[in-house]
């Protein structure tokens, strides 16, 4: 098949995803978490059905004049509270307080406060993370490959599947409310290395055949590479995919979030690797070839 024939339109459909998401993080950005931001966690746990929690708990925090940002279920009868760091006192005053407007006193089951200073910190090490990652993924590849532009195609293709991640993420953000803290972190670097990883199994094939067949052009070649790939690239992420649908429509309200943004990798990662990252190698030859 002459998948590299259609290649500007594999690059059509990648801007289609692609551009509404830059936009939303143009526009509105991503909706940090308190871990980037600093604050605190309080999460609450009621043994019965006891009228409007929810309720009761947003009353509370406003008759005591404490800043948050949502309170919302995390499982079953659990609470969870995002907001503005507080003290011992003030968690004793809100479970005291929602007690005596719901007949019930909520155990305690997480308290966790984070500072400004950690959050701006983490912010720090993050991006730090990113660029030291995409580095050693570029040097890794040029080594491999004895040429920089497989290494940059790599990149870019990288570079794609984290549009396509943040993009969504700030739309949901604004949308829905959806935060990202330190898990969507883990996703990326794990997205990351997954792209890559079936990109470099592409990129092998491409090598290998150029060994076998100096007289064919590239064009061809990397279409017997996607050709011999495709199927195998397919059928390893439905794989993650029907355990990640598993998760998410399974898994916790504490998870959620994490799982959706490794389903969205993961499906952006297998589309990048063979219809981003090869035509992006294919255009590069060609420009080359004609300067030639």
């Amino acid at each position: 098949m002459h998948f590299v024939r259609f290649k500007w339109l594999y690059f059509l459909i990648s801007a289609i995803v692609i551009l509404p998401g830059v936009f939303s993080l143009i526009k509105w950005g991503l909706r940090p978490s308190i871990d980037f931001t600093g604050g605190t966690l309080l999460e609450l746990e009621f043994t019965q059905e006891t009228g409007d929690r929810e309720k009761a708990i947003t009353e509370t925090l406003d008759e005591l004049k404490i800043e948050y940002s949502s309170v919302q279920l995390s499982g079953e009868n659990r609470i969870l509270i995002k907001a503005k760091p507080i003290t011992r006192e003030d968690v004793s005053s809100i479970i005291g307080t929602v007690a005596e407007k719901v007949g019930e006193k909520p155990m305690e089951l997480r308290f966790d406060t984070v500072g400004p200073t950690l959050g701006k910190e983490l912010i720090r090490k993050t991006i730090l993370g990113v660029i030291l990652a995409s580095g050693f993924i570029l040097a890794y590849v040029w080594k491999q490959f004895k040429q920089p532009m497989y290494g940059v195609c790599a990149i870019l293709a990288m570079f794609h599947d984290s549009l396509v991640l943040l993009g969504v993420f700030s739309l949901l953000g604004h949308f829905a409310g959806v935060e990202i803290d330190t898990l969507f972190v883990t996703a990326v670097l794990t997205i990351l290395s997954f792209s890559v990883h079936d990109t470099v199994v592409v990129y092998d094939r491409i090598r290998e055949s150029r060994k076998k067949f100096p007289g064919i052009p590239f064009p061809d070649l990397a279409d017997k590479a996607i050709t011999e790939t495709l199927s195998r690239s397919i059928n390893n992420s439905m794989t993650i995919i029907i355990m990640l649908m598993a998760l998410y429509l399974l898994g916790g309200s504490t998870i959620k979030w994490f799982v959706l943004a490794l389903l969205v990798g993961t499906v952006s990662g297998t589309y990048s690797s063979t219809f981003t990252a090869v035509p992006l190698l294919v255009v590069r030859n060609e420009i080359k070839r004609r300067k030639k």
